[in-house]
């Protein structure tokens, strides 16, 4: 027998999957765009940075809609609000330096990561939530390092490819893993 939180969980299980895997290929797609466009803030590369915490926004309130059937996360609510400010300042940035935007997609990695994590771990009866749990901790890490990367001599964008590119597939994992338990619920 299926309990009502259970099957609130599986009833909203699809709709998460479906924003995960758009979220995977946004990330991938954007990456590849990135390193394209190279480590110069050109009106594309600007373009680029201000895209991805825009997209985050968006798709927190898919995701934050879609949780309204297994009640509201406030996380999503506050990932809404950090990416959205990381928005502006990525854009605000990007007029100045490579440093100044590594410096600012630190911050929100470091915050955004946190709070990724935390939904995750909310979110863990649902199943398919560990990749989320781990990549909130590793984007974590990843914000240090890219703080530490704003210091060097020749700063380079290329770092914000790869924690897109690795975010992508935590993304496309969680898809999967969401997958399997909502099958076997």
């Amino acid at each position: 027998m299926t309990s009502v939180a259970s099957a609130e969980h599986v009833g909203a299980a699809p709709a998460l999957r479906r924003l995960y895997v758009i979220r995977f290929v946004f990330a991938a797609a954007w990456a590849v765009l990135l390193l394209v466009s190279g480590s110069d803030l050109t009106t594309g590369a600007r373009l680029l940075l201000f895209l991805y915490p825009a997209f985050d926004v968006a798709a927190a309130v898919v995701d934050a809609r879609s949780a309204r059937t297994t009640g509201p996360v406030k996380g999503l609510y506050a990932n809404m609000a950090i990416s959205s400010l990381a928005a502006v300042g990525v854009a605000a940035a990007s007029a100045s330096s490579v440093a100044d935007v590594l410096r600012v997609w630190g911050a929100w990695a470091i915050v955004s990561g946190l709070v990724q994590l935390l939904v995750g771990v909310a979110r863990r009866p649902m199943g398919g939530q560990w990749a989320m749990i781990v990549s909130g901790g590793i984007s974590v890490l990843a914000g240090a390092s890219f703080f530490r990367g704003a210091s060097q001599d020749d700063p380079s964008l290329t770092a914000l490819a790869g924690y897109a590119t690795l975010g992508g597939i935590f993304f496309l994992v969680s898809a999967f893993r969401l997958s399997r338990s909502t099958r076997r619920g």
